[in-house]
C-alpha cells in the first residue's frame, strides 16, 4: 500500500493519517485496530511498510508530518504552551456557563475540556516510537505470549476476585498478574468498559495468561456473585452501614474458615475512578478496609488486589520465598549458608593463632603486655561474626598474603 502525501500529511488512503493507524494499532492491538480502521487493502502484510515509514521517520525526507505528532510541533517552532495557545484566535476551555474563553493573535478556534489536557498534549506524541513498538509485535508477536502458567491450587480453592466495571484493560491485566503472584486464579469482571476478552489485558498480565483465559464477564454484580455465599467489599471510604469491618488479614481468615466449611467466597473491588457505590457495598456481607495513610487513602486497583492476595498467600501451603525452578530449591528465612557450614571453634582458634603470630612477627604489638587484651577483642569480634569455614580459610589467606606477599609480590624471607 503506497504512502500518499496529502497537504503535507502522510496518509495510507489519501485521508487517514499514518499517525491514526499507529495510534489505533497501538491502543487497540494490531488485529482489532485493523478491523476498527476498516481501510481497504490494509492488512497485516500491508501494515508493515506503513509502520516502517513512521518508525524510520521517512516523513522527514517527504517534508510531511501528522497532526498531533511532536515532529510537527517542532517544525512549526512551537516551544511552549503559551506559543501553542497563541496560534489560535480563540481558545474555549470547558463547556456551558462555566466555559472560559481566551483570546489570542492567531487564527481559528480551539475547544478543550481543561487546560490540564492542553498542558499534557500540546507538544504532541512521539508516534515514531509507538510505531517501533507495534512493528516489533507485528514481526515477533507478543512477549511472553507462549507463557500460560498454571493455577497454584485446585479449582474453586481460592476466593473469586470481582472487579466492578473496570475501565482500563491494562488494569485488568495487572490485576491478573497480581493474582497469579499470590495464588489466586478466579477472576470475574462486571460489565468491563472495553468489553471482554481483551488482548491489551493479556499483554499487561505479563504471562499470567491462565487467569486471563479463565476470566468471565458478567452484565451485573448480581450475576457475577450469584453462586457465592460470602462476599466482602473493599473500600477506602467510610460507610454508614451495620456491617462487619475487617482488615485484609481478618477478611482472609474469615474466608478461609468459610471455605473450609464448603462455602464459595469472593472479594469485590470497585471502579478505578470512584470505587464502589453504596448499593454494591450493601449487597456484600462485610467491608474490608486496608490500613493506609488517612490523608491519602486511594489505591491503584492492582495494588489493592495485591495486598489482599499477599494476605491470602501468607496462610497458604503453596507459598514460597521467591521463585522455585528445576535448578532452584525453596528458600527459608534466616541466613542462607548454601553449601557452606559455620566454622568450628578449632578452625577459628587456628586462624586467630595464625593472625597473632604474624602480628607479633611484624611488630604490631608495641606493648607486649597488652597483646592478650588486643587479641581478646579481635577474638570477640570474629566469634560474634560467626564466620563460615570458607570465610576462615579466606581470612587466613589474606593474612598470609599481607605478611609474605603472593606470586611476583612474594617477599624474601628475613
Amino acid at each position: 500500500m503506497p504512502i500518499q502525501i496529502n497537504d503535507h500529511v502522510p496518509t495510507v488512503d489519501g485521508v487517514t493519517s499514518i499517525a491514526t493507524v499507529v495510534l489505533t494499532c497501538h491502543e487497540r492491538t494490531i488485529d482489532v485496530g485493523l478491523a476498527d480502521l476498516a481501510i481497504a487493502g490494509l492488512d497485516r502484510a500491508a501494515l508493515e511498510p506503513v509502520l516502517t515509514y513512521c518508525a524510520e521517520l521517512r516523513c522527514v525526507a517527504d517534508q510531511a508530518s501528522c497532526p498531533g505528532c511532536k515532529r510537527r510541533t517542532r517544525a512549526h517552532g512551537i516551544e511552549s504552551l503559551d506559543a501553542y495557545l497563541a496560534r489560535y484566535a480563540e481558545v474555549v476551555v470547558g463547556t456551558g456557563d462555566t466555559a472560559l474563553t481566551l483570546r489570542g493573535p492567531g487564527e481559528g478556534r480551539l475547544e478543550v475540556a481543561s487546560l490540564d489536557d492542553v498542558a499534557r498534549t500540546w507538544a504532541g506524541e512521539e508516534y515514531w516510537y509507538w510505531a517501533r513498538r507495534v512493528l516489533r509485535k507485528l514481526r515477533y508477536g507478543l512477549r511472553r505470549a507462549h507463557i500460560s502458567g498454571e493455577p497454584a491450587t485446585a479449582e474453586d480453592a481460592t476466593p473469586a476476585i470481582l472487579l466492578m466495571q473496570p475501565q482500563l484493560p491494562d488494569n485488568i491485566g495487572m490485576v491478573a498478574r497480581a493474582m497469579a503472584n499470590f495464588g489466586l486464579d478466579t477472576l470475574r469482571l462486571v460489565n468491563p468498559r472495553d468489553g471482554w476478552p481483551n488482548e491489551k489485558a493479556r499483554i499487561a498480565a505479563s504471562g499470567a495468561n491462565y487467569v486471563i483465559d479463565d476470566a468471565t464477564a458478567h452484565e451485573t454484580l448480581t450475576e457475577a456473585m450469584g453462586d457465592l455465599t460470602y462476599v466482602v467489599a473493599t473500600t477506602a471510604r467510610q460507610r454508614d452501614m451495620r456491617k462487619p469491618v475487617l482488615t485484609p488479614e481478618q477478611a482472609v481468615a474469615e474466608i478461609r474458615r468459610r471455605q473450609a466449611e464448603g462455602q464459595r467466597c469472593g472479594i469485590l473491588f470497585g471502579r478505578e475512578r470512584n470505587g464502589l457505590e453504596s448499593g454494591e457495598v450493601a449487597a456484600c456481607d462485610a467491608i474490608v478496609m486496608i490500613p493506609v495513610n488517612s490523608s491519602f487513602a486511594s489505591l491503584n486497583l492492582a495494588q489493592a488486589v495485591l495486598i489482599l492476595g499477599y494476605e491470602w498467600i501468607r496462610t497458604s501451603p503453596v507459598q514460597s520465598l521467591g521463585r522455585v525452578t528445576t535448578y532452584e530449591r525453596p528458600k527459608s528465612t534466616g541466613l542462607d549458608l548454601g553449601e557452606d557450614r559455620f566454622a568450628t571453634k578449632e578452625e577459628v582458634a587456628g586462624f586467630l593463632g595464625h593472625l597473632e603470630a604474624e602480628l607479633t612477627r611484624m611488630g604490631f604489638f608495641h606493648q607486649p603486655r597488652r597483646s592478650s587484651l588486643v587479641m581478646q577483642n579481635i577474638e570477640t569480634m570474629f566469634v560474634r561474626a560467626q564466620p563460615t569455614d570458607q570465610e576462615v580459610r579466606t581470612m587466613r589467606g589474606i593474612v598470609a598474603a599481607l605478611a609474605h606477599g603472593k606470586g611476583k609480590a612474594r617477599k624474601e624471607p628475613d
